[in-house]
């Protein structure tokens, strides 16, 4: 399954909750955010992604990877983040989740930790350059 079906696997109501998720975002998510951004990692990270009936706080789609912060309120929800984590990992995501006061205090242990399993995933097969179709080559060049 490529990035753009996973992509387009979210419920209604999962992309709505993810939109105000990203206008809401904690401390921790932010400080995250602010390094997993912009192929800091050497991969391309989503903030608040939908993905079926769940929103994952952090996803990169290839290689299958779900970073999730995890506050107080996780305490509370073991059984269901243990289901969401099953689901995820169904889906072929390898998921990580960290505590929040983690992330803020050892943000550097954190993302060093993250980079350690990114180096262990497989990286998808570069793009193959364009190549010029038959006959356009001498089209080309004729004028």
């Amino acid at each position: 399954m490529g990035a753009i079906e996973m992509q387009d696997q979210a419920t209604t109501s999962a992309r709505t909750h993810a939109k105000a998720l990203r206008l809401g975002m904690t401390d921790a998510e932010r400080l995250l955010w602010s390094r997993l951004r912009r192929g800091q990692l050497g991969l391309r990270f989503r903030r608040q992604h939908p993905l079926g009936s769940y929103v994952l706080d952090f996803a990169c789609l290839a290689p299958k990877l779900a970073i999730e912060v995890d506050g107080s309120q996780h305490l509370e929800q073991v059984a269901y983040d243990g289901r969401r984590d099953a689901w995820l990992k169904d889906q072929g995501f390898i998921v990580l989740r960290y505590a929040s006061n983690a992330v803020m205090a050892e943000t550097d242990a954190v993302l060093q930790d993250i980079l350690n399993v990114v180096e262990t995933l497989p990286r998808p097969a570069a793009p193959s350059p364009a190549l010029p179709q038959r006959g356009r080559e001498s089209e080309l060049t004729k004028d």
